[in-house]
């Protein structure tokens, strides 16, 4: 059994506008306690948090809270601090299993009217239970469909080219046999799991972009809530606990078709805290 939570903790924010890594964590266990890996989407450094304190560096602080995990970090957004720091917002994975490979996707940024930021998708190649298996996190634009849109066909890019590489043989000679070399082959399965902050709701346009078939002999992305709950609606993801707003589902995870058979629960949370996300909790045997 492989468990596999993901969730935006919007900067570790507590009910109150500060920043509290510790009930991060603490939520974290109480919802999944023993999951395999986690992927958090919205980690902050160098920012204020909402009520205007410094929220700190939280990539070192998760790292310092999860000793004995492995470990995986990429920045979206780095910029320059007003004190000549750095302030940095990104996404990290934190693995119980050996991490193979990290990769980390710059996702595309088309100009457009309106707010919006860079974003990025974090690529690992995990030594699994299942056997190789790619993971990405990512959270895509929230403000901009054209953005959006963009991002979505760049991971279905990915998808089709880490498959291309999936069909490629080692080979025994030539540097990408020696273990030393830069050339060494890595693993990049075609099995993958795909998950994170999507920022569009269930049947929107991006949600069937996504979906849509890869062709070739790529598998394509399919919605793990689907195969956990045939027939049932999308369970909301964000506005759990706003009295003045309607719950919704922005929250996702997608496996690769020749994944499909290995879902074996897909299940949301319901905490009462600061993030206006829910974690969610995908587990694969």
């Amino acid at each position: 059994m492989l468990r596999l939570l993901s969730w935006n903790i919007q900067s570790a924010r507590s009910p109150d506008g500060a920043a509290d890594l510790d009930a991060v964590l603490a939520c974290i266990e109480g919802f999944a306690p023993g999951a395999d890996v986690l992927c958090l989407q919205e980690v902050a450094s160098g920012f204020p948090a909402r009520d205007g304190s410094a929220c700190g560096d939280q990539f070192a602080g998760l790292g310092r809270r999860l000793p004995g995990w492995h470990a995986a970090m990429a920045h979206a957004v780095d910029t320059l601090a007003p004190d000549g720091g750095r302030r940095q917002l990104g996404s990290m994975t934190f693995s119980r299993h050996p991490i193979l490979q990290i990769l980390r996707h710059s996702l595309p940024w088309p100009a457009d009217a309106g707010p919006s930021m860079p974003r990025v998708a974090l690529e690992l190649t995990l030594e699994s239970p299942l056997g190789p298996l790619r993971l990405l996190n990512v959270h895509l634009e929230y403000f901009s469909e054209r953005q959006r849109l963009a991002q979505i066909e760049a991971l279905r890019a990915l998808q089709r080219e880490a498959c291309g590489h999936a069909r490629y043989p080692h080979g025994e000679s030539g540097p990408g046999a020696d273990p030393d070399s830069p050339f060494a082959c890595q693993p990049r399965p075609a099995q993958a799991v795909l998950l994170g902050d999507f920022n569009m709701l269930p049947g929107s346009r991006s949600h069937q972009a996504l979906l849509a078939p890869l062709g070739d002999l790529t598998p394509p992305w399919r919605d793990a809530w689907a195969l956990a709950h045939p027939g049932a609606p999308h369970a909301p993801t964000v506005g759990l606990h706003d009295p003045g707003g309607e719950p919704f589902t922005f929250d996702y995870a997608f496996v690769s078709a020749d994944l499909a058979t290995r879902v074996r629960s897909f299940r949301i949370g319901d905490l009462a805290r600061g993030s206006d996300h829910q974690p969610l909790l995908l587990e694969l045997s």
